[in-house]
């Protein structure tokens, strides 16, 4: 089979690596991949959101199946398109993953079908919105409708801090359009969960917890990132809870959307807060979680395309997803500065034991040579029968892979541990 992944990170690069292990695979595209990639697939210099080149690429080449990995191409119909084509595909159509292309829709989803989340406003005018926060309970947090590079919240302590932030994103334009209508809704307290799920719209199948480290220094120091490291499974995420979260919310939100029309087929990401009150959605994606991925996957015992397809096929309640109950750890290895601003083009050197579970999300090949491109260059994730272990692991592999600029933090899973302690 040929197949065929959309996007470029190193959610992706997981993907592709654990799609290989399928022997009927004979070769996966990456569009546009990264240099970090090459060993694994065979990259296309196509970008994510160039929509009608990826269609007509996937035509030409008989691609027989595809995968759609990053929000934007999703929430900008790329599925709709390759399935107008007859190229089956992972991933929701655009009238699905509009619950993550906007909040507003998300909020108001959940609200009318009694699903737990947090109490919001919806503005569309910035006075309004200022006029309400100087009633509101600080802290709040401020969300821009539409897709941000998951910058797109700001978690205000102060009632100054939140109106900067809404003239931030509606009249300054922060995120552009995306900002044109803004949630403004209660600060919920707890430990966060995040749980991706396989649905082909009939059948929901939770794939492992996981827990995100957003803050780019330790202890949850500095600015929010796109994840500085994940472990799995999450503590927090009980049998208690879980069942609790079938029930209440995952169910809940198929149901929900199937009952709107817009039938959900892929990977559905629940952001949760476990609240005092319960579990509460704090978030949807409409795709696999970054850095997310990076230790769910590797902890999948079945077939990745096999479950893949029958999220396609409909067919989910008759295949076999099953998780080792070992334990994962990721830590990010990032480019100083990030998330603000940073130097590219150092060159990146790693032992081949690194480099097998390694993860590459910034980078590109030249001369030979693997040099930095991004903010967040790559993931090392280790498995291990116990967290502590998998911890242990992952930082001794992170000790192995060098580029100048570098930085990771140092306490990934650390509150993972407490939590297990308690």
């Amino acid at each position: 089979m040929k197949l065929m992944v959309v996007g470029g990170g190193g959610r992706e690069h997981a993907i592709i690596k654990k799609l290989k292990e399928n022997p009927n695979v004979t070769e996966i595209f990456a569009l546009p991949g990264n240099g970090g990639m090459a060993d694994d697939c065979t990259l296309v210099s196509i970008g994510a959101l160039e929509i009608e080149k990826i269609v007509a690429f996937a035509v030409e080449s008989k691609i027989d199946y595809a995968v759609v990995a990053p929000d934007d191409p999703l929430v900008l119909g790329c599925v709709d398109a390759l399935e107008a084509k007859g190229i089956p595909c992972f991933g929701p159509r655009a009238n699905a993953a509009i619950i993550e292309g906007s909040k507003v829709f998300s909020k108001n989803l959940m609200k009318k079908y009694g699903i737990p989340t947090a109490k919001y406003e919806v503005f569309t005018e910035m006075d309004a919105a200022l006029a309400y926060l100087e009633t509101a309970p600080i802290p709040t947090v401020i969300k821009a409708d539409g897709l941000a590079l998951g910058k797109g919240v700001i978690i205000a302590q102060t009632k100054e801090e939140a109106k900067t932030a809404v003239v931030s994103m509606m009249q300054d334009k922060k995120f552009g359009k995306s900002g044109e209508q803004i949630v403004i809704e209660e600060f919920l307290e707890g430990p966060e969960v995040s749980v991706l799920s396989f649905t082909d719209g009939k059948t929901v199948v939770p794939m492992i917890s996981s827990m995100d480290h957003k803050r780019a220094k330790d202890g949850d120091e500095g600015l929010n990132t796109g994840g500085m490291g994940t472990i799995a499974p999450n503590p927090y995420y009980t049998k208690d809870v879980a069942g609790r979260c079938m029930k209440e919310i995952f169910l809940p939100t198929m149901q929900a959307m199937n009952a709107e029309g817009r039938t959900f087929k892929g990977c559905l990401y629940f952001g949760l807060m476990i609240t005092k009150d319960g579990p509460k959605v704090i978030e949807y994606n409409c795709r696999f979680g970054d850095p997310e991925t990076q230790v769910v996957l590797p902890l999948l015992e079945s077939d990745l395309l096999t479950v893949m397809q029958a999220t396609t096929n409909g067919t989910l309640s008759e295949t076999e997803v099953k998780f080792s109950d070992k334990s994962a750890c990721c830590v990010i290895l990032a480019s100083d500065g990030y998330p603000l601003s940073y130097q590219k083009g150092f060159e990146i050197q790693m032992s081949e034991k690194a480099k097998a579970q390694t993860f590459v999300a910034g980078a590109v090949l030249k001369d030979g040579k693997l040099l930095s491109n991004g903010g967040r260059v790559l993931g090392v994730t280790a498995t291990a029968n116990t967290l502590p272990e998998a911890i242990t692991q992952a930082y001794a592999l992170a000790d192995e892979i060098h580029f100048d600029n570098a930085f990771y933090r140092r306490d990934i899973g650390k509150r993972a541990l407490r939590a297990l302690e308690e």
